[in-house]
């Protein structure tokens, strides 16, 4: 960004006192609701957002320094519950994303399941030797809280996840939602929810973040023992 198009210094204060005084009013309107929904409260809340996102950015342009918090916006929050006060049933959804960084490293963790699975040698047909097939073998062969653990192992990339609890009156009939399991989440529904995601700023001590590059290329030699299964 040039100086000129910099905010000036006068702007970034103007900022800061636009936060404190959000800070007032949303407080305010906390200790005087009238319930979980008080809608002052929540128009006090996505204005407080707003203060704190337009300060972060004029203090990130002017001085290249950031906010050690983080306002979620009104986007990011859930709306209100409207599900059964007393839940006879829960739904758990859960999605992962990830991405195949490393296909040799995939393809031979999969021709390792399968070959355990069957003493004849692979031939250029076998499902193992494409990356959906691999894909196909090793989501079929471990839990997904496994995969999500090892995933490095697999030769995958995390991506975003989320979980979501939702609600229901009475538990679906076996079969009833199988062809679209996801069709009726309802966020109206959700009890509880679980993010993930590189936008959060997480911390890069996962299990696996320090475990040396060599290592982990050492769980594709030949010499590997097979994979633990769980089914």
């Amino acid at each position: 960004m040039s100086d000129a198009a910099q905010p000036t210094a006068a702007e970034v204060r103007a900022a800061a006192e636009a936060v404190k005084t959000a800070l007032d009013r949303h407080l305010a309107a906390v200790e005087r609701r009238t319930g979980d929904d008080d809608p002052a409260v929540h128009e006090a809340f996505n204005q407080l957002a707003a203060a704190g996102e337009v300060y972060d950015e004029l203090l990130y342009d002017r001085y290249d320094e950031v906010t050690p918090f983080e306002i979620p916006g009104a986007d990011d929050s859930l709306p209100p519950y409207t599900g059964p006060e007393e839940p006879h049933a829960v739904s758990v959804l859960i999605r992962r994303d990830y991405t195949v960084a490393e296909p040799p490293r995939l393809l031979a963790q999969a021709q390792r399941v399968e070959s355990a699975e069957f003493e004849d040698a692979l031939t250029e047909d076998d499902t193992a030797n494409t990356v959906p097939g691999a894909l196909g073998i090793l989501f079929g062969e471990f839990e997904p809280d496994e995969i999500a653990s090892r995933h490095r192992e697999f030769g995958l990339a995390e991506g975003d996840s989320t979980l979501w609890v939702t609600a229901a009156e009475e538990a679906a009939e076996p079969g009833e939602w199988l062809e679209a399991p996801f069709e009726e989440a309802d966020p109206q529904r959700v009890i509880c929810r679980f993010d993930v995601s590189a936008v959060f700023d997480r911390d890069d001590s996962d299990d696996d973040a320090d475990v040396p590059a060599t290592l982990l290329d050492e769980l594709a030699d030949d010499d590997l023992e097979p994979l633990d299964r769980d089914r």
